[in-house]
């Protein structure tokens, strides 16, 4: 392929100082991965400087290109363009590449280093973000643009590897964006055909251009991964496909230039002094200092950030005029861009359930979403092929694709881990807030996505149904045991089990005005409404996490029950049966993270030190409960895998009955 845009010795010498740069920061470390930054530059390069929207100076602007580095382990060739870009990076950062405290760790992270969009290692999943990352832009493209306005008009790209495409998250996701048509989504595939263990055919030998065009992928091929020309092409190429995603395959040589070019020596561990100094001789940089840049590439780099400058400050002047034109949709970009809370949102989160009823709180999360969707018009989700089940349909709202943009509803698919990779993207983009379903046991599927959620801090809601061996008759492959003490462990996530109707909403409260990322896990089965009027902590002790939810006649109580979720009525009901007997508060701790970050005196007002009869119950493992009951508690848990049978002769079998709780409070006497 070849095309009409022309390079010269400023192009190739700029090509050649990114590659050294890359080499000579994993040269310093004594650590990294040099075999893509020498075979893939050329790649990169041709997109940095050729097609990349973006402005150094404004890194927030909401209508730059995205790049995805899915090749995480590539990460000195992304720092060494972002130096040179304008990014704030000084020779120092590049100097201290992989150290403590650095700008400039092993791998990209989203936050920390100025100019990465999402945080990138685990192989697969920024292909995967990516696709979260265009849906986005569609979403507000359609909900924002006017005509003449096009205020979202930016596509998003990413250097994918031989390691990515093998992955299974990558499979689904390419699987999802082809179905999605998104044609604002071009991928460059570094083909180099070399893995840590060898040859690529040991392990991957399928026809990648034959795969991807079956998922509904426009596939291009670059035989020469070194002709900036051909590369060049072949983006102007897959520009021109509006309908489909395009994945440019372009032949490359791992460690080019380098002794070990072409072999899996290349790929993880620093050339070393005799090999680097072979390969800056081949580039030409043999009697160059460490880190040097050419005055030549400075000045190229310095135009092209000038020019992307200038684009992007006519977008700010668009975006006066559309201010006054469209006074209304402004105001809703502003807010939603700085995740401001909508007007009517407290009145929308608060919606009325009948006390004394009986409702499954994964339907009493379905009604809070429906009306809280209605004034929040970036809360968007679905399920992964679950949704009748996990309650996360929003009713009249259409489902999501190339034939209806303004949909909300994304249907996945069964693709657990692509659907929270791609949520991922679509919360990093900004302007959106996304929302997956499934079963909690499945939240396993997910867990990789999941704790990139947590690593990047993104505002990303994972609502987990059918949370116990309640489930039931579908038997121990379909009832969590152990999901949420690992749900627990992961730090940043915040696991929220609430009790009834109403702790749900708060629970959807907090997930939706807190920066991170939450889980909430939800019944399969009914539980008891609780009255607000005769627990009035409900609302409030919800924000935080843990709080007394009933007294002992009389109060001064001498026991503790401490539940959550379906178990808090469990306690309850406990709490009857030792009228008379023991004076026995119930504690509904809805929230481990959110009750461990409020102060020790809130913490030992609902908990008191001095009450060390203690019970904890929650329909899973007990790991971590014993920093509740103390020494001296105990614990009604499940220790084992579950039974198919029906809930209630489960629960009975397995002790949580009230009856038995009630025994183990007696027994601590």
């Amino acid at each position: 392929m070849s095309g009409g845009a022309s390079f010269n010795r400023k192009d190739q010498a700029s090509v050649d100082t990114l590659r050294i740069l890359a080499v000579e920061m994993i040269e310093k470390a004594k650590s990294g991965h040099p075999g893509l930054p020498l075979g893939a530059a050329p790649l990169v390069y041709v997109l940095w400087t050729r097609f990349l929207k973006h402005d150094p100076m404004c890194q927030s602007w909401p209508d730059r290109d995205r790049f995805v580095l899915s090749a995480g382990h590539g990460s000195a060739l992304l720092y060494a363009w972002l130096y040179l870009a304008g990014y704030g990076l000084k020779q120092t950062d590049l100097e201290n590449f992989r150290q403590w405290g650095s700008l400039t760790p092993g791998h990209p992270e989203f936050g920390l280093t100025p100019g990465v969009e999402v945080t990138t290692g685990p192989l697969g999943h920024g292909l995967a973000m990516g696709v979260g990352l265009a849906m986005a832009e569609r979403s507000l493209a359609i909900y924002f643009n006017r005509p003449g306005f096009s205020l979202f008009d930016h596509y998003t790209y990413a250097l994918v590897s031989d390691g990515d495409l093998m992955e299974g998250v990558a499979a689904e996701a390419a699987s999802f964006a082809g179905t999605q048509g998104l044609g604002k989504l071009i991928y460059l595939y570094d083909d180099n055909q070399v893995t840590i263990e060898g040859s690529t055919d040991i392990a991957f030998t399928e026809d990648v251009r034959a795969r991807f065009m079956a998922y509904g992928w426009q596939v291009i091929l670059v035989a020469d991964g070194e002709n900036l020309v051909d590369l060049n092409a072949a983006i102007e190429y897959a520009k021109l496909e509006t309908e489909k995603p395009s994945l440019i395959i372009c032949r490359t040589v791992i460690g080019a230039g380098s002794p070990k070019a072409g072999t899996p020596g290349a790929h993880g561990e620093p050339l070393g002094p005799e090999a680097l100094a072979a390969t800056k001789a081949f580039y030409g940089f043999s009697d160059k200092p460490p880190f040097f840049v050419d005055e030549r590439v400075t000045k190229n780099f310095k135009v092209r950030a000038e020019a992307h400058r200038e684009t992007r400050m006519q977008w700010e002047g668009l975006l006066a005029e559309y201010g006054r034109r469209y006074p209304e949709l402004f105001v809703e970009l502003g807010r939603r861009w700085q995740g401001g809370i909508p007007e009517g949102f407290n009145e929308a989160i608060n919606p009325d359930f009948p006390a004394g009823g009986q409702i499954a709180t994964r339907a009493a999360s379905g009604t809070v979403l429906n009306k809280v969707a209605k004034v929040m018009p970036e809360l968007i989700g679905g399920s992964a092929d679950l949704a009748p089940s996990n309650k996360t349909n929003l009713d009249g709202l259409g489902s999501f694709g190339p034939l209806n943009p303004t949909g909300r509803n994304i249907h996945y698919g069964v693709r657990e881990q692509a659907m929270g990779a791609v949520m991922n993207g679509l919360s990093a983009h900004g302007g959106i807030i996304p929302y997956g379903g499934t079963f909690l046991v499945f939240s396993d599927f997910l867990r990789p996505a999941l704790r990139l959620s947590a690593l990047m801090g993104l505002k990303v809601i994972y609502v987990l149904t059918h949370d116990s061996v309640g489930v039931g008759e579908d038997g121990p492959t379909h009832q969590p045991v152990e999901q949420i003490v690992a749900l627990r462990a992961i730090p940043n996530l915040l696991v929220l089990r609430p009790a009834d109707a109403y702790e749900t909403s708060g629970a959807w409260r907090v997930a939706l005005t807190r920066k991170g990322p939450s889980a909430i896990l939800l019944s399969r089965q009914n539980l008891p409404v609780l009255d607000p009027i005769k627990f009035p902590e409900l609302s409030q002790g919800v924000l935080k996490g843990g709080y007394i939810l009933s007294e002992p006649e009389g109060g001064n109580p001498e026991a503790i029950i401490i539940a959550t979720g379906s178990e808090v009525s469990l306690a309850l009901e406990a709490q009857k049966l030792l009228e008379g007997k023991i004076k026995v508060r119930v504690v509904s701790l809805i929230s481990w993270e959110l009750f461990n970050s409020q102060d020790l005196s809130y913490r030992e007002m609902v908990l008191p030190p001095s009450i060390t009869k203690r019970v904890s119950v929650e329909a899973g493992r007990s790991l971590g409960w014993e920093r509740y009951v103390g020494s001296r508690g105990k614990m009604l848990s499940i220790e084992s895998f579950g039974h198919s049978a029906p809930a209630g002769r489960l629960f009975k079998e397995l002790g949580f009955t009230p009856e038995n709780l009630a025994r183990l409070v007696e027994e601590l006497s």
